[in-house]
């Protein structure tokens, strides 16, 4: 069962005025996005990114929401001009803008080639990316400000390799009767519940080759900071959705944290060093669940599951948790609102969260109704923290 603080919000009119500081697009009534700021984890109080105290770096996660599965049926609370291509890639666009951090994490990234890369790095960004398997148009990228890191090294992560792990049918359905059941709320958000993740999408679950192949991807990439030369590793991950495929999201987090703890010892070999680690990301899970308890501690809770020999997870926590508390949510919309994405990193490496982004109260006015919508161009809202370097 998800332990989590589970509610639907109240519908009130989305032209409500915000306390938060609301910009207004030119030539139109209808308001724009809002721009979140970074609270300080000493003082709680809202300042701008700043450096002037030590070298800091600023990072933000952010499901941006694929266009793909941008759909007025899926989205029948939405103001309808919110949801086409041209105003929400441009609102997309103003938010990534204005936050100006050194890295951005970005999942359910579409129309990679076509819109975001060049504009993006019109803003002073480089990036890599990867997509989804299968015929998915969406995948994750990483986009890096060239004035503060340099890409030293990459490796993509395709979770459909899990499937090789089965070795026969007869011992993979022994182990699928010890895998852990699924919870019994459905997370109800954007494309989750489209056609795209239809009964008929899923496929014989009773087939662990199957049930494994989810067309989940992910990236990690090392960077060498240019104030100081310090290497980092900055991972970037979307975990399967579905609630009821619970021991499918465990073994992908397992098989994440593996590839990671492999990832940081070729790099430490390679450049002689202990590199730092971040990982980012929409996990589909919510705060106490077995993902989230894994991630944040580095062991599961559940025996069987399809690993490979040397699974090796790295610590990490939770930046939230481990400053203010995780977010009221990060996915809002009618169906669903809960807290789906974290940013985490290594406790005991040589960075600590200093100051985190903030994100909207339950009463808001800017997200009442749902999301998206004018002030929100994605169901889900940006994450972030402004790390120090621990020298």
């Amino acid at each position: 069962m998800l332990k989590s603080s589970i509610f639907l919000l109240p519908r009130f009119p989305l032209s409500s005025p915000s306390h938060r500081t609301i910009c207004f697009t030119k030539m139109s009534t209808a308001p724009g996005p809002l721009s979140p700021k970074f609270i300080p984890v000493e003082t709680s109080e809202i300042t701008s990114v700043s450096k002037s105290d030590g070298f800091k770096f600023s990072f933000v996660s952010y499901n941006i929401l694929a266009q793909a599965y941008v759909k007025s049926a899926l989205f029948p609370y939405s103001p309808a001009p919110s949801l086409k291509w041209k105003a929400r890639s441009q609102a997309i666009l103003t938010v990534l803008k204005s936050l100006g951090t050194d890295f951005l994490c970005l999942q359910e990234l579409d129309e990679y080639d076509s819109f975001y890369k060049r504009n993006i790095e019109s803003f002073g960004y480089s990036s890599i990316y990867v997509q989804r398997s299968g015929q998915k148009r969406d995948g994750c990228g990483i986009f890096y400000k060239q004035d503060c890191a340099e890409l030293v090294i990459e490796e993509k992560i395709d979770y459909n390799d899990l499937v090789p792990s089965i070795q026969d049918d007869t011992a993979s359905t022994d182990k699928e009767a010890n895998l852990p059941a699924g919870g019994n709320k459905k997370l109800e958000s954007k494309g989750d519940v489209s056609s795209k993740n239809s009964q008929a999408d899923r496929g014989d679950l009773n087939d662990p080759r199957i049930r494994l192949k989810r067309d989940c991807v992910g990236i990690m990439a090392a960077f060498r900071l240019k104030d100081p030369c310090q290497l980092i590793i900055v991972a970037n991950t979307h975990i399967y959705w579905d609630p009821e495929l619970a021991d499918v999201k465990l073994a992908q987090a397992r098989y994440l944290l593996s590839r990671l703890a492999q990832f940081k010892l070729l790099v430490s070999d390679k450049f002689d060093c202990s590199p730092s680690v971040v990982v980012a990301g929409d996990f589909n899970s919510t705060p106490g669940d077995q993902v989230y308890q894994y991630l944040n501690s580095g062991s599961s809770l559940v025996g069987t599951l399809p690993e490979s020999s040397d699974d090796m997870p790295i610590p990490l926590c939770s930046v939230y948790a481990s400053t203010k508390g995780e977010p009221h949510f990060t996915n809002c919309t009618p169906g669903f609102t809960g807290t789906l994405d974290y940013i985490l990193f290594s406790p005991s490496g040589d960075i600590k969260p200093v100051s985190y982004l903030e994100l909207p109260e339950p009463e808001a006015s800017d997200v009442q109704g749902g999301l998206p919508n004018y002030y929100h161009p994605s169901d889900h809202l940006p994450i972030g923290a402004e790390f120090e370097i621990v020298q």
